[in-house]
């Protein structure tokens, strides 16, 4: 059994309550554990669902692009990348203009994921149980706050 504690005088600014980072970090948690079952219909991880995200929009890109754009490094986008390309979702070659940059191309069966995944915003969102309107207040918020750190 625990030995009651007196209550120690901790400054507010140190008091998880008054935290803005633990609500961010919890939330990312548990949307990320929210698209994992939705995700796993598509044989995709978090991760892998954010650079089809950015290859749907933009069919190829390079792995420089792709980590600035989704602020990850090279070392955690290659492991990554070699699994897709392994299911032939996509393709890495080297951009002949500049041999040290590699381009992400997306293959026939990368395309096709984009159908089946259109539904996964949608069922996130009705998960969410938010107005449009507070969702949209949010998301500039979020990106507001990424902009400064970044």
């Amino acid at each position: 059994m625990r030995k009651p504690t007196s209550p120690s005088v901790v400054h507010p600014a140190l008091q998880l309550e008054n935290q803005l980072c633990f609500p961010l970090y919890a939330l990312s948690r548990m949307i990320t554990k929210a698209y994992q079952p939705l995700l796993q219909e598509l044989d995709l991880t978090y991760p892998q669902y954010l650079v089809f995200l950015l290859l749907w929009e933009h069919q190829e890109l390079t792995v420089k692009e792709l980590g600035e754009k989704l602020l990850l490094d090279s070392g955690t986008l290659t492991p990554l990348l070699k699994r897709l390309e392994q299911k032939q979702w996509i393709s890495r070659r080297r951009d002949p203009r500049d041999e040290r940059s590699v381009i992400i191309e997306l293959l026939p069966a990368g395309r096709a994921l984009h159908e089946r995944a259109c539904k996964v915003p949608e069922q996130i969102f009705a998960q969410l149980n938010i107005t449009p309107a507070e969702f949209e207040t949010l998301r500039t918020q979020l990106n507001t706050l990424l902009n400064h750190l970044a």
